[in-house]
């Protein structure tokens, strides 16, 4: 009979975690100061997630844990991958379109995708190669901390010039051993049978755990983890995406909508161009010594101050903070949303602590879904904004919604008007831009109006509201179901014509036996 291994309490691991660091301290770290990139031991000793993800993958045997931390640290600092940014990977690697993130799973993970064909094996290029996969899943660690991937290997089109097994398996080391917890599932899309030798070799690298997360499917059974929407059309899909470089396809955020319209100017969707590339990881948390006591920020009317006690008097308070650089954001990690009327608006505070005024601005993934208010403002120093997050209409949310907030430094006489902010936004340097994401949660409440039965009344009332996307969808998956069904028909004939030119040859083999049996 398997052992069954018991969750650890919450005491143990903060005892286990503790044993880690101090072993690694004995054991480890006296042997090389410089063995390992001064930035990951900072944050092991000061990140307890990052301890408990390497305890929980190792099932809590702090030995194990030890050598997985090990490997990992010894990868980061050979791959450099704390100072991997877009300039240290060759451009053409992203211009193939072979790797890259983009849509969602059911789950509302983001999607990995490996594009199997347009790989071919070459020793010369594998390095560049390891350090563009290394690239991708620590960007998205920084911009999604403790969120999980699921990894798609589209094989469609793909032959044995695309086998490359000390990739596949590096691949494999990056969740296994560099990325704990990272793995959500790994779906491997219309594998050919050629290929199945050589995944059996691949199994064996696999452990337990990553093994029950692989998913063999095929076009008919892909949409039992991704929703069409977020399926290309030659799975099946209807997601009109395109790779295309630049920008990097990571993510689609774009100018939310006030209850007065957009909030932006021309000018600043003229700028989108340049959005953007540093990250802020949830480990910042060194403002202590800038924080000033916060006070409420005076939009210039006492109209406009009553405006917003009305707009956030029956919305939830968030009950934890995020710490950046610039700005403390409440909730820290995520939104949430129910079908209640006081659960359709969420609350975002913005606390400024710098001893500058900063300009923030919010984007969002689904601006025709949400309504925000302010999103496009700035906060004198010490002082904090409350931004109302509701949903427009009849939409509901999402786990693939996402919400962008942007916070950069200005200057004593820098303007706070439209135009001031627009142009702002469009001179700022990148290396001065703090960023920020939060993710939808959807509450209980929620996921019943999400799926209705069918004799309910409220199946008639979302039909209603969604009644165009709806038939949009469902037109795109006849359309799919016809064009399957095409071709089985096509290959049906001419199996149907291979069969009759048997029959007849068979037919006229036997006759002529006959014939000579009788002569002689």
């Amino acid at each position: 009979m398997a052992e069954v291994v018991q969750p650890e309490s919450e005491q143990d691991t903060e005892s286990k975690t503790e044993e880690t660091r101090q072993r690694f301290r004995t054991e480890y770290l006296q042997e090389s100061s410089d063995r390992y990139d001064s930035r990951d031991v900072y944050r092991l000793m000061k990140d307890d997630d990052l301890v408990e993800g390497y305890l929980t993958w190792r099932l809590h045997v702090v030995e194990d844990a030890l050598k997985m931390i090990d490997d990992s640290f010894l990868w980061r600092k050979e791959y450099c991958v704390n100072d991997l940014t877009e300039s240290c990977i060759p451009k053409w690697m992203f211009e193939t379109g072979a790797v890259y993130l983009h849509g969602y799973d059911k789950e509302g993970n983001k999607l990995f995708w490996f594009k199997v064909k347009l790989h071919i094996k070459d020793a010369k290029t594998i390095l560049d190669k390891k350090k563009y996969v290394a690239f991708w899943l620590e960007r998205y660690s920084k911009q999604e901390p403790g969120k999980p991937l699921t990894v798609v290997f589209d094989m469609s089109e793909s032959g044995l010039s695309n086998i490359d097994m000390d990739f596949v398996k590096y691949i494999i080391n990056c969740f296994k051993v560099y990325y704990p917890k990272f793995l959500s599932k790994m779906i491997m899309y219309e594998m050919p049978w050629i290929m199945n030798a050589a995944w059996k070799i691949v199994k064996t690298w696999l452990g337990p755990e990553a093994i029950s997360k692989l998913k063999f499917v095929s076009k008919s059974d892909v949409q039992t983890y991704i929703s069409p929407e977020h399926l290309p059309p030659h799975m099946g899909g209807t997601d009109p995406f395109k790779y295309s470089y630049p920008p990097l396809p990571d993510d689609d955020f774009q100018s939310p909508i006030s209850d007065n319209g957009p909030v932006v100017s021309e000018e600043e969707n003229e700028s989108k161009d340049t959005e953007p590339e540093c990250k802020e990881s949830l480990d910042s948390s060194f403002s202590s010594d800038l924080v000033i006591r916060p006070k409420k920020v005076n939009f210039s009317e006492d109209l406009d101050r009553g405006d917003s006690i009305s707009r956030t008097k029956w919305v939830r308070k968030p009950q934890t903070t995020f710490k950046g650089t610039l700005i403390n954001i409440s909730p820290a990690e995520e939104l949430s949303f129910g079908s209640k009327d006081t659960e359709r608006k969420c609350l975002i505070i913005l606390n400024n602590v710098t001893k500058n005024q900063v300009a923030f601005k919010v984007r969002t993934t689904a601006p025709e879904k949400y309504r925000v208010k302010p999103s496009n403002t700035s906060c004198e120093a010490g002082a904090s904004v409350d931004i109302v997050v509701s949903l427009h209409g009849g939409f509901q949310a999402s786990p693939q919604d996402r919400f962008l907030i942007m916070a950069a430094e200005m200057e004593q006489s820098a303007g706070a008007g439209s135009p001031e902010l627009a142009q702002f936004w469009k001179e700022v340097p990148k290396t001065k831009i703090m960023e920020h994401r939060l993710r939808c949660h959807v509450l209980e409440s929620m996921k019943p109006m999400l799926s209705p039965s069918p004799d309910s009344p409220l199946n008639s009332l979302t039909s209603s509201i969604n009644g165009h996307s709806d038939l949009h969808t469902t037109l795109m998956q006849v359309m799919a179901s016809n064009c399957r069904l095409e071709k089985k028909l096509d290959m049906c004939l001419w199996v149907q014509k291979v069969l009759l030119v048997l029959v007849s040859f068979i037919v006229a083999f036997s006759f002529s036996a006959l014939y000579l049996m009788w002569t002689s």
